[in-house]
């Protein structure tokens, strides 16, 4: 039997402060800190659970009363307790704690607007509904629609953080160029044109892609390390994400 990962210091010392850790060391109780953690990846990755909701039937009207008055409820009344926290990673438990919700939300029969019109996280609705429509007539069932839209939020997450560092370097021009070959080898032409339109050596575009796929992988890395709850999850939860992408 295979010794178990040894995971250095430093990566241990950065999971006690990622948002899911956080959260999940925050128990029954919770606190202003684990409640702040817990809005910012409900914020984050609330439209797999809205896709998962309209596949399972529901009207447009009624998946979003029935998301919003899910995350007022879980992050007014604590449902830290409806899932397994040592086992977690938090696409897991917030699956498993909106099907807790939806559940209790049948056995009462509600038909009333739920929520009470009270907003817990910014949610964009229509523009989750126009996203949800050009999703492909396929038969995924709800839970693997919910872990491929996951897998897309978080990578899109990804690309725009990387955006982001660029673009606050002043290097826009150079990610809007590059960005196509974060998944893919360039030919040898595309090296060539590229260097062109960016008044750069062939040898400076190979750099600067070789450069931007590293810290493409890191901040991968670090988007799902904020999802998990230790540092030995990371690359399993990283295969599993690609493989629902290809599903």
């Amino acid at each position: 039997m295979p010794s178990p990962k040894r995971v250095p210091a430093s990566e241990r010392g950065r999971f006690a402060t990622t948002r899911w850790s956080v959260v999940a060391r925050a128990g029954r109780g919770g606190s202003a800190e684990a409640r702040a953690a817990l809005a910012t990846l409900c914020e984050s990755y609330w439209f797999p659970l809205y896709a998962f909701v309209r596949r399972e039937g529901c009207s447009a009207d009624d998946a979003q009363d029935l998301i919003q008055a899910f995350f007022v409820r879980l992050l007014e009344k604590n449902y830290l307790a409806v899932a397994d926290r040592a086992r977690g990673r938090f696409r897991s438990f917030l699956l498993a704690a909106l099907k807790h919700f939806l559940a209790n939300e049948r056995k009462r029969g509600r038909a009333q607007k739920r929520g009470g019109g009270r907003a817990a996280i910014s949610l964009d609705f229509p523009a989750a509904e126009n996203r949800y429509r050009l999703e492909p007539a396929d038969e995924l069932t709800p839970e693997r629609l919910y872990e491929k839209r996951w897998a897309l939020a978080l990578l899109d997450r990804v690309l725009q953080r990387l955006r982001d560092e660029l673009a606050g370097a002043g290097k826009l021009a150079r990610f809007d160029h590059l960005k196509q070959f974060l998944t893919g080898e360039p030919e040898t032409e595309s090296y060539r044109q590229i260097a062109g339109e960016l008044a750069m050596s062939e040898g400076a575009v190979k750099v600067a892609v070789h450069r931007l796929r590293r810290r493409y992988r890191e901040l991968l890395e670090d988007e799902i390390a904020q999802t998990v709850a230790g540092p030995e999850e990371v690359e399993e939860e990283r295969r599993a994400l690609l493989a629902a992408v290809q599903a």
